[in-house]
């Protein structure tokens, strides 16, 4: 891996697929087994401490826009980054990946929607189906598959250590 030139790993897929348990345990690892200063950047983390920020697919691209910023910024200081965005739509992936330039690496954690709804780590799911939320990703709501994804992650198929090690092999030829 080369500590000189951090990179972002912007996780993206279904709610439920394992998004942020990627992230935080990636950068644990870099940070941990590598030396490397990490930061981990969540969407629902991002939501709670900015506040106001809603749902509609405007409020989605802001949401990931800035958080791309975000990330660029710690990049350009050195700092390697694991971000876990939902980001639907595939133009919004394409703003962060021209934002944070050739530093973006797109992480697909691909999962089916079955899986995720077993999961349901948040709830969402849940709430869909009693009524109480609507615009789920997936579900009302679209998920754009990523068409060229730099590295694709089957949490249904392979274990967390298993998708970091994945992780760790693209950054070593990149």
């Amino acid at each position: 891996m080369n500590a000189t030139d951090p990179v972002t790993l912007w996780f993206t897929g279904l709610p439920g697929s394992g998004k942020t348990t990627l992230a935080c345990l990636m950068a644990e690892r870099l940070r941990q087994q590598h030396g490397l200063k990490t930061e981990v950047l969540d969407g629902d983390g991002v939501r709670r401490m900015i506040g106001g920020v809603g749902y509609s697919r405007e409020d989605r691209r802001r949401h990931v826009v800035s958080s791309a910023f975000t990330a660029f910024m710690l990049n350009k200081n050195g700092i390697f980054v694991t971000a876990a965005f939902v980001s639907p739509y595939r133009s919004m992936r394409k703003e962060a990946r021209d934002l944070i330039g050739r530093r973006f690496v797109e992480v697909f954690v691909e999962c089916p929607i079955s899986v995720c709804r077993k999961r349901d780590p948040k709830g969402l799911y849940k709430k869909f189906k009693d009524g109480l939320i609507t615009g789920l990703t997936g579900v009302d709501d679209p998920y754009e598959v990523p068409i060229d994804p730099e590295i694709v992650l089957k949490t249904d198929d392979y274990t967390p250590d298993e998708c970091l090690l994945k992780i760790e092999e693209y950054l070593k030829t990149r």
